[in-house]
């Protein structure tokens, strides 16, 4: 069983995991609500002892006593401090990584809302939380039984006062639990749907400024803004409100036990120190509760944010293998698969079988919403099979883990993205322990290598964020380097030449022409009839349905004609066909 799978689901137990900061954390908190209860009894001994003495030996005394105390005070509480810090970023440091993983496999599970970023953010939100003051709050609370028993011990009616107003405040920290609930979720998808609305606009800022729609997509923007703004003032409001309100009647409180404490000295039940002491303990007793409801936007935001982190971290992990598979050399198999786009319960695949022999390509064609695209990303494994299965050498893709199935796959969508970073880490998939010959290989096996050594900086020409620097061709013919790099089995192309000139589409045959020799797998979703040339055989898909199947030959030629596909579509692959035999 994974790591993931075993982490607590609770603050308190994600802190209880991290056995030796909870440790510190504890004996900490312990110190420093031991040293809470200097400043009520100095107050204690004054009033009782120096006072009535006129002792200023006695008070010199005490007055070293308490400055050494909360001198002691100050350290642990720094040390308190620096502890929760250290154990955010452990939590940080634990967790970013499958974070990271779970934002990186999201486009094979349920859509996520607003940029597909919230799970980085809760990382944060988690991070933030425990490196502030919140939990400081949250160790000091189980001291506040201590803190009214020692009331109870100056007098029972004091004792019932100070219980009289942690029951208030208990009631305000319960309310603000409920009443943020909800306000807080709400405020976080909003969030989420403001910064996807701003990431989109700068990712097409091009296309903004050229047809001039800046103004158009501001107005939306205020629109979106102000909905975040609205939702954020009303949780804001409601937890200030509740804030102010708890600090408002610990102050009460304290006059109240002031009172409480001078008619009792009057009757001669208690004395002055008492009255004064008690004021100062019950401030301290209830200090947890009002910090505890100051902090409970961030106490609900944290607790959702790792209830979400827990969610997808579990979604994320991949489940050890005992046995590795070999890297599969022989076929690939496709069993009456029916799929469909993660999160929704429509086929888009139905009952599709074909089988493709090492050193066979395949071209897949057919009109537009056919499943083409969808059919690869099931091949691929970034789709989950309704129903059916997709065999590598007889096994299901299922046997193996993404990271393993990744290296037998070589994927080159229909649009290309490439990372921020050099031309070698992007053909290399950005493994740190990818060799030059290796790089080097791909790119021959693309023929790029002439257009990558070209560059003033070769192999290592920095791209900027999605390849920005280089052209639509430049990015295809790099993607398609990374596809195939280090030579896997199975390699599926979708429309890759959609942005390639002449040159381009002979490297791009060369390349096919190369897998086959290698007796790898290809699999072409072409619309332009160029791409056909070097296919053995023809899947052609309609519908979701598989119309035809076998020999290029065979299926242009020969089969049905309304089996095979629409009209003009037909004619065209066939005039292809024609060209290019």
């Amino acid at each position: 069983m994974s790591e993931a799978l075993s982490q607590p689901r609770s603050f308190f137990g994600l802190v209880s995991s991290l056995r030796v900061g909870a440790l510190g954390l504890g004996v900490t908190s312990c110190l420093v609500n031991i040293l809470a209860l200097t400043g009520s009894f100095f107050m204690l001994q004054v009033y009782d002892r120096v006072i009535p003495s006129r002792s200023l030996p006695t008070l010199i005394g005490l007055i070293v006593i308490v400055v050494t105390l909360f001198g002691f005070q100050w350290l642990l509480d720094l040390t308190r401090s620096l502890l929760l810090g250290q154990i955010g970023r452990a939590v940080d440091e634990r967790f970013s990584g499958r974070a990271f993983l779970s934002v990186a496999l999201s486009a094979s599970r349920k859509p996520s809302p607003g940029d597909g970023l919230q799970t980085i953010r809760d990382i944060d939100t988690v991070r933030g939380f425990l490196s502030g003051p919140g939990p400081g709050a949250l160790f000091d609370l189980p001291w506040m039984p201590f803190y009214l028993g020692l009331c109870f011990l100056f007098h029972h009616w004091i004792g019932a006062t100070a219980a009289a107003g942690a029951l208030i405040l208990t009631g305000l920290a319960l309310l603000a639990e409920l009443t943020s609930r909800q306000p807080t979720r709400e405020t976080v998808t909003i969030l989420a749907e403001r910064m996807a609305f701003a990431e989109t606009a700068r990712r097409n800022s091009e296309a903004v400024v050229a047809m001039g729609f800046a103004a158009a997509l501001s107005t939306r923007w205020a629109k979106v803004n102000q909905r975040h703004l609205d939702s954020h003032l009303r949780t804001a409001t409601l937890v200030n409100s509740l804030s102010t309100l708890s600090r408002t009647m610990r102050m009460l409180l304290q006059s109240a036990v002031l009172a409480v404490g001078a008619i009792l000295v009057i009757r001669q039940e208690a004395t002055g120190g008492i009255m004064i002491a008690s004021s100062i303990l019950v401030s301290r007793a209830l200090a947890p509760i009002e910090l505890a409801i100051a902090h409970w936007r961030g106490f609900a935001a944290a607790r959702q944010a790792w209830s979400r982190l827990d969610r997808e971290i579990r979604l994320s992990d991949e489940t050890p293998r005992e046995v590795a598979l070999p890297a599969p050399r022989q076929s690939l198999t496709v069993e009456n698969l029916h799929l469909g786009a993660p999160g929704s319960k429509i086929p888009i695949i139905r009952g599709v079988s074909f089988e493709v022999k090492a050193g066979e390509a395949v071209g897949i064609i057919g009109p537009s919403a056919s499943g083409k695209s969808s059919l690869a990303r099931g091949v691929v494994g970034l789709w989950s099979a309704f129903g059916g299965d997709i065999r590598l050498d007889g096994a299901s893709l299922s046997q193996w883990t993404p990271a393993a199935l990744g290296r037998h796959i070589g994927y080159l969508p229909q649009e290309v993205s490439l990372f921020e970073g050099t031309i070698a880490d992007n053909i290399a998939r950005f493994d740190p322990q990818a060799s030059s010959e290796l790089i080097i290989a791909a790119a021959r096996a693309a023929g790029v290598y002439d257009m990558i050594v070209g560059f003033s900086d070769g192999f290592d020409t920095r791209i900027g964020e999605q390849g920005v620097a280089l052209s639509a061709g430049q990015r295809q013919r790099i993607g398609l380097a990374r596809a195939l790099y280090d030579d896997p089995f199975l390699v599926v192309l979708d429309e890759p030449n959609s942005n390639l000139d002449v040159s381009g589409e002979l490297a791009l045959a060369q390349a096919i022409e190369g897998i086959r020799s290698r007796q790898g797998v290809v699999l072409i979703i072409a619309h332009r009839q160029s791409a056909l040339s070097v296919v053995d055989k023809v899947l052609v898909l309609e519908g979701g349905r598989a119309k035809a199947f076998g020999p290029k030959g065979a299926v242009l030629k020969t089969g049905p004609k309304p089996a095979v596909a629409t009209g003009s579509f037909v004619r065209l692959l066939r005039a292809g066909d024609g060209a290019s035999s």
